[in-house]
């Protein structure tokens, strides 16, 4: 090999680049490194309701370590996203000292038993909240199609004194709604839009139904529904 001259020279272009490829990386290193880059602003962005100043400040201070070129976006995302109410989290940097980050809040819609609150697309999520909201129950792989279900019986109902407090799905498959005012409806588990849709449609066209004090209402007839009384009367 060392008779080959051409050989010799091609190694030696070789190790030279590698040298001044390496002693640049080390370079840009340390210059990345040095406190001349410092984040100066951490912004915010959302519709936050929940999120607060102090939670913020705290993230900030304990998770965002470095500076403008090092910090670690995806365990700044992560830190964020342990905020009870942070259901989705995106951070980018933003020239020449801001880190922004993007905070979704999850929006509660009821509440799953006594275990967690249940957002608008039907995920259970941890969080306190003092709101008036219903409770839903049903089978644990059921959380977004009660949401479904709920979202839309509450729509139908939006124009009625009959508001829920609680919605039910069986393991069966089977609807009960339980009114603010302490009415129960039995919805059954075929057709229950469109018996809850019928049954909205006759109290309020029939001012018998709507001023009368039922109980109870068993829409699972294949034709109407039955009423009960407080004292038993139908």
């Amino acid at each position: 090999m060392w008779d080959r001259p051409t050989l010799l020279n091609w190694i030696a272009n070789l190790l030279f680049s590698l040298a001044v490829v390496m002693l640049l990386y080390a370079l840009l290193f340390v210059v990345l490194h040095l406190p001349i880059f410092p984040v100066k602003q951490v912004q915010v962005e959302g519709n936050l309701d929940h999120v607060n100043h102090e939670q913020i400040q705290l993230i900030v201070s304990k998770y965002l370590k470095g500076n403008f070129y090092t910090l670690d976006l995806q365990r700044t995302r992560a830190a964020f996203e342990k905020l009870p109410w942070a259901r989705k989290v995106s951070v980018r940097r933003q020239w020449p000292d801001t880190i922004v980050v993007q905070i979704e809040e999850h929006q509660a819609l009821g509440r799953w038993g006594g275990v967690a609150l249940v957002n608008r697309y039907g995920e259970l999520f941890q969080a306190a909240s003092d709101e008036q909201l219903p409770t839903f129950y049903g089978p644990g792989d059921a959380i977004k199609e009660v949401a479904q279900g709920y979202a839309s019986f509450a729509q139908m109902l939006v124009d009625t004194p009959l508001q829920i407090q609680q919605l039910s799905l069986s393991s069966r498959r089977a609807w009960e709604i339980k009114t603010v005012d302490g009415r129960q409806m039995m919805l059954g588990r075929e057709a229950a839009k469109q018996r809850l849709q019928q049954f909205v449609s006759a109290y309020r066209q029939q001012a018998s139904i709507a001023e009368s004090d039922w109980r109870y209402a068993d829409l699972r007839y294949p034709n109407g529904f039955a009423l009960r009384m407080p004292r038993g009367g139908a």
